[in-house]
């Protein structure tokens, strides 16, 4: 799974966005990318929901089930 992602990394962001003028700059997209990926993207599997929607509808679900025990 790690290697997955870590190509998808590399396709959308290194190859595509490239060149960079340095280190600097290749963490700050990868910090946007990463944010990005996390809370924004449409994922297939989650319905096509952004991942940090998902998991909030899990958390709030949670403490939905935690109240009512």
């Amino acid at each position: 799974m790690a290697e997955a992602l870590n190509s998808l990394y590399k396709a959308e962001l290194i190859h595509l966005d490239g060149p960079w003028d340095g280190i600097d700059d290749v963490e700050v997209a990868t910090a946007d990318w990463v944010a990005w990926f996390n809370n924004e993207r449409l994922h297939s599997m989650l319905n096509y929901q952004p991942p940090i929607e998902v998991e909030d509808a899990y958390w709030a679900q949670q403490q939905t089930t935690d109240t009512a025990a």
